[in-house]
This record gives C-alpha cells, sequence and structure tokens, in this order.
C-alpha cells in the first residue's frame, strides 16, 4: 500500500513555447504523516534508445508532508537544445515526473509531448539547422502511471479512508483501478 497517492498534476502553461520552462501543480494525498522529504524529478526523453540523452530539467524537495491533500507548485526549465539530437528534436518525446521518498521511486508518471514549428511554412520546409526558438510544444495530458512498492517507514492509520477530490479543469492521474493490467508494474516487473 501506498503512503502517497497522486491525485492531480495540472499543466499551467499547456500548449507553450520549447524554451518556455515547464510549469505544473501537483496534488497528492498522504495518508500517514512522512517525517522526511518527498523528492519530485521532472525527465524530458527526447531519444527513448538512449538513456544518457535524458536530461533532468529540474527537481524538489517537499516536506516534511501531513496526512491529508497537499499540493505544490514545479517549475522545471526547458530541455537544452545542445543535448537532443537533430533528428529527435521535432516530433513525440516524453516527459517523466517521479516521486522518491528515502531514494526510492514510488511512482512514474509518463507523458508524451508533441514538438513542431509554430507555423505552416517551417512545418512544410524545415528549416537547418532546427530553429528552436520558433518550436512550440504540447503535452498529451492523458499520463501513463507507473507504480513501485517501497519501504516506507511510517504505518498507515487504521480504520476509515479518506476522500480527495483533484484540482478543477485538468486531467487527473488515474488510480490504479483505472489502469489495465499491464500498464501496472511492481518493482519494474509487470502484474
Amino acid at each position: 500500500m501506498s503512503i502517497v497517492t497522486i491525485r492531480n498534476v495540472e499543466f499551467l502553461n499547456n500548449p507553450a513555447r520549447f524554451l518556455d520552462p515547464y510549469h505544473f501543480r501537483v496534488t497528492f494525498e498522504c495518508i500517514a504523516p512522512l517525517p522526511e522529504d518527498l523528492e519530485w524529478r521532472l525527465i524530458y526523453v527526447a531519444s527513448p534508445g538512449n538513456e544518457e540523452l535524458d536530461q533532468e530539467l529540474d527537481d524538489c524537495l517537499v516536506g516534511p508532508v501531513p496526512v491529508g491533500v497537499n499540493a505544490f507548485e514545479f517549475e522545471g526549465s526547458a530541455p537544452n537544445p545542445s543535448k537532443i539530437p537533430p533528428e529527435d528534436a521535432l516530433g513525440v518525446a516524453a516527459l517523466i515526473l517521479t516521486g522518491s521518498y528515502k531514494e526510492q521511486e514510488f511512482v512514474r508518471v509518463g507523458y508524451y509531448q508533441n514538438t513542431e514549428y509554430d507555423n505552416e511554412e517551417m512545418k512544410e520546409a524545415l528549416p537547418e539547422p532546427i530553429r528552436f526558438d520558433r518550436l512550440v510544444r504540447d503535452i498529451n495530458t492523458k499520463p501513463r502511471v507507473t507504480r513501485f512498492q517501497i519501504k516506507w517507514d511510517v504505518a498507515p492509520p487504521q480504520g476509515g479512508t479518506t476522500v480527495a477530490a483533484g484540482a478543477a479543469n485538468s486531467a487527473a492521474v488515474p488510480s490504479a483501478d483505472d489502469i489495465e493490467d499491464e500498464e501496472i508494474t511492481v518493482n519494474g516487473k509487470p502484474t
């Protein structure tokens, strides 16, 4: 059982220019007080076949975390264009938000991001070199969620459960009941 459950991730600037920072709000529920910080990381994946090209855009610590519904806003830098192979700059990339407690990743929320030029002329006749200042990104708000069992050093309270609602006007992160079986993994292995 997870002590922390993401209820919502709301992108506050989507779509946006490629070079703009990512700005979003994460709402999560915690069912037991956590004395240590949660670590959140934002990772940009331009080349899925080459993990060395992944870019950690930012990370933040949130805590200690009280029981209940909690939220924070996160701003991550845009990807460094010099680290993106030209053949991977346009089209689909991935944006991954990870949550960890005591260096143990407990959730990974992945989004597809489409990157294209901001006008039809450039879309039809691609300029060389790539003009990153003219690119726009659009993040698909339907996430792919992977949860991992970790060793929490706290016990959830016994008895009733609490219900929390996510922020309005955004795509909710689905619960485990809403995700098809093949999407759920435990310790990196499908269940």
